[in-house]
C-alpha cells in the first residue's frame, strides 16, 4: 500500500506538475508561470515537513492517504491550495526573514568552503601519513628479513648478481642443468 501512495505521490506531486511547469515556461504565459513556481515552493516545505511527520505521525489511521488527498489538494487549479498557501503563509513569512536567510546562506557558504578546506588538508595529512607509515613497516619488514639470512644464505641466492655479472647460459645449456640436478637428486639419468 504504501508504495502504491509512494507511485501516486510521485505522479501527481512530481511529474504532473513537472510536466506543467514545462509547458508554462515554453509557452511563456507568465500566469502559469507564478502559479507552478508557487506549487514548487510550496512542495519544496512540503517534502522537508512530510520527512519529519513520516517518522513521528506515520503511525495515524489513513496518514497515507491523507497525504496523497494533500498533495492533490495543492495542485488543483480549483481549489488553488498552493497558491492559497504561498500567498497566506510563505509570502509573508519568507518576505520578513529574507534577510536573516540570506545573511544565512552566505555565511554557511563560507563556511562551507572553510569546511571542505580543512577536509582537504586532514585528507592530505592523512594520506601523506599512512604512505610514510607504509613505506617504514615495509623498509622494516625486508630489513629484517634479510637478518634473519645468514651470509651464507645471501651469497647462495641466485639471480641477485647484477645483470653483468651473471654468468651466460643459452637456454639448451640452462634445460640441460636442470635435466642433470634433477637426474641427480632421483639418482637416474635422463637423456
Amino acid at each position: 500500500l504504501k508504495a502504491l501512495l509512494f507511485s501516486n505521490r510521485l505522479v501527481f506531486g512530481m511529474l504532473y506538475p513537472a510536466y506543467y511547469s514545462y509547458k508554462a515556461v515554453k509557452t511563456k504565459n507568465v500566469k502559469e508561470y507564478v502559479r507552478w513556481m508557487m506549487y514548487w515552493i510550496v512542495f519544496a516545505l512540503y517534502t522537508v515537513t512530510e520527512t519529519v511527520t513520516d517518522l513521528t505521525i506515520s503511525w495515524f489511521p489513513l496518514y497515507y492517504e491523507l497525504k496523497i488527498a494533500f498533495v492533490i489538494w495543492l495542485l488543483s487549479p480549483y481549489t488553488r491550495g498552493a497558491s492559497l498557501i504561498y500567498r497566506k503563509f510563505l509570502h509573508p513569512l519568507l518576505s520578513s526573514k529574507e534577510r536573516e536567510i540570506d545573511e544565512y546562506i552566505v555565511q554557511a557558504k563560507e563556511r562551507g568552503y572553510e569546511t571542505m578546506v580543512n577536509f582537504g588538508r586532514q585528507g592530505l595529512n592523512l594520506a601523506a601519513t599512512a604512505a610514510v607509515t607504509a613505506a617504514v613497516k615495509s623498509q622494516g619488514a625486508i630489513t629484517e628479513k634479510l637478518r634473519s639470512f645468514s651470509m651464507h644464505d645471501l651469497t647462495t641466492i641466485q639471480g641477485d648478481e647484477p645483470v653483468g655479472q651473471r654468468p651466460y647460459q643459452t637456454l639448451p645449456e640452462a634445460k640441460m642443468k636442470t635435466r642433470a640436478s634433477a637426474s641427480e637428486s632421483s639418482g637416474r639419468y635422463l637423456p
